[in-house]
Formats: structure tokens, C-alpha cells, sequence
């Protein structure tokens, strides 16, 4: 009897050493994805913001979004890291998981094909593989918080949460506060070797990938306005080369410049499309939302568009 106590003492530390490996293995592996997420919405709201707008986010709502979830999932991927409140980081993570796979499946006939907007640099195409994809996130944060413990000592975790709020929303305010008032290059040259000045007047400067739908659609709604008035400016990003067929394709007039590099580094974006409206040299506002109508109507608001008639 002695002899098989002595056996189970030694049996249960290596099983409490299997398990713990495989929390620790599974809480690293979804807290690298997760803080990776959190801290680009966090650290660029905007950009974030507008990859929500085209996974369907609400326009009005997408900023608010993007800073919310930059909160929230840096916030989860700190607790499922500490093993004190791994739990309730490993559910947090869960039902964020469940909730956007849900999300997605519910416009997956609008969003398949198309990047799902979650991780920047980590380019995944809605489709099968994206629910392959965040399963195993599932399964780690199972893994994770399985064993794990619930832990009701609330007073570190609030107080985590308003330092990471309070930095969110300073950044989010100091980003929006870039938006207006770059001063552009004195000119840009065009394809045809002609300059083009940018400190007199009205200018809209549209960035675009001739291989984005989302540039298409952009450009295909604003086909439809009147630019009298504004000098209309298109600044291919990539493939530069069939910039002339885009424009030709979606029935939008513009001067184009491949000078891309040079605005960017004055009126600086994440992908495209990004739009900017530039009076008298000075950046007036810059936009990254495309959902109609409220896009048309915000540039029918500026000024540099009215309805064609």
C-alpha cells in the first residue's frame, strides 16, 4: 500500500506538468494573436476603423468599434497570460471568437473572398479557411483556461482596463487631430510630365490599388458626382501601370500622378482606399469610410462635390 501511494504521488505532478504545458503553450499562442490585434487598433484607430467599415461595421459606429476591441482584446490577451486570471481572459477570448466568427458567417455571402480585416499584416480571405482558422484560436483558448481556476479578485484586472482605455482614447483623439491640417507638396507631377500645383485651391487626392473592389466601389460612386471646381487627383499605389484602365473601368475622371510615395509621407494611411481633401495647400479632411451613401454625402458637406446633374 505504501509502495503504490508513493506511485500516485509521483503520477500527479506529471500530469499537473503535462497540463500545464499545454496552458501555457495554448495562452501564448492566442495572446501573440490577440495583442497583435489590440494594439494596431489601439495604435492606428483609423485605419482600423475603416477595415471595419468594410467587414460591415456600421461607418457611424466603426471607430468606436475599433477602439473598443482594441481594448478589449489587449486587455484578454494580458489576463489569459497571467495564470491568476487566465479563466476569465480564456472565456473573454472565447465568446469574441464565437461572436465574430457569427458576425462573419452572417455576411458571409457580401465578405467572402475578401480580407477579413482582424490582423494587420496578417492577410486571410474570408472563406472555409477563416473558420478553420479561428477554431484553433478557440481550441487554444479552451486550452488555455481549461484547468485554470476562476479568480474573483477584480481590482487589478479594472484597473489594467482604465490604464489601457485611457490610452486608447488619448491616442484615438491624437490620431483624428492628424487629419486636418498637413500642408501638401507644392506640386506633384503628372503621368504626361505636366505639374500639377497643390497649394492653390481645391483638390481631392484619391489613393488607390486598381486591384481592390473596394477602390472600385469608391471610385464608381464618385463617377456619379460633379467635380466642378476641385481638381481631381488619383494616386495609384500599386500596379501603377493600369491605373488608366481602373479609371476607365469605373467611369471616374482624374488626373493621375504615381507619385505615391512622396504624398504619402505628408498624408500618411494604411491600405488604400484613403481620400484627401486639400484647399489653399492645407489638408481640410481625409477619409477612409466608403459606405454610401454617407461617403457621397460627405464630400457633397465639404464643398469639393455636388450632385451631377
Amino acid at each position: 500500500m505504501p509502495q503504490a501511494i508513493g506511485l500516485a504521488e509521483q503520477v500527479r505532478p506529471e500530469k499537473a506538468a503535462w497540463k500545464n504545458y499545454v496552458a501555457w503553450l495554448s495562452a501564448i499562442l492566442v495572446a501573440a494573436l490577440f495583442l497583435l490585434a489590440g494594439i494596431w487598433k489601439m495604435t492606428d484607430p483609423i485605419e482600423a476603423a475603416a477595415r471595419l467599415a468594410q467587414a460591415k461595421v456600421p461607418g457611424f459606429l466603426s471607430e468606436f468599434a475599433a477602439v473598443s476591441f482594441g481594448i478589449a482584446e489587449t486587455f484578454c490577451a494580458i489576463l489569459i497570460l497571467t495564470p491568476r486570471y487566465r479563466k476569465i481572459g480564456a472565456w473573454l477570448i472565447g465568446l469574441m471568437l464565437v461572436a465574430f466568427m457569427l458576425w462573419v458567417g452572417f455576411f458571409y455571402e457580401a465578405l467572402q473572398g475578401k480580407e477579413c480585416s482582424c490582423f494587420p499584416w496578417l492577410k486571410r480571405a474570408v472563406g472555409p479557411g477563416f473558420f478553420v482558422g479561428d477554431g484553433l484560436m478557440l481550441a487554444c483558448a479552451v486550452g488555455a483556461g481549461w484547468w485554470a481556476k476562476w479568480n474573483t479578485d477584480w481590482k487589478k484586472p479594472a484597473m489594467l482596463l482604465a490604464v489601457l482605455s485611457i490610452f486608447a482614447v488619448s491616442n484615438y483623439a491624437y490620431a483624428v487631430s492628424k487629419q486636418t491640417g498637413a500642408v501638401a507638396p507644392e506640386s506633384v507631377q503628372l503621368v504626361d510630365g505636366t505639374p500639377l500645383a497643390l497649394r492653390d485651391g481645391r483638390h481631392l487626392i484619391y489613393f488607390f490599388d486598381p486591384q481592390c473592389m473596394h477602390c472600385f466601389h469608391a471610385a464608381q460612386a464618385m463617377s456619379k458626382l460633379d467635380f466642378t471646381g476641385t481638381s481631381v487627383l488619383a494616386i495609384p499605389t500599386e500596379v501603377k501601370q493600369f491605373a488608366g484602365q481602373f479609371l476607365k473601368d469605373t467611369g471616374f475622371s482624374a488626373k493621375v500622378s504615381n507619385e505615391s510615395e512622396k504624398l504619402k509621407k505628408v498624408f500618411p494611411f494604411g491600405d488604400p482606399p484613403f481620400l484627401v481633401l486639400v484647399e489653399n495647400g492645407r489638408q481640410k479632411a481625409a477619409i477612409n469610410k466608403f459606405e454610401e451613401p454617407a461617403f457621397t454625402k460627405q464630400l457633397i458637406d465639404s464643398g469639393f462635390a455636388t450632385v451631377n446633374k
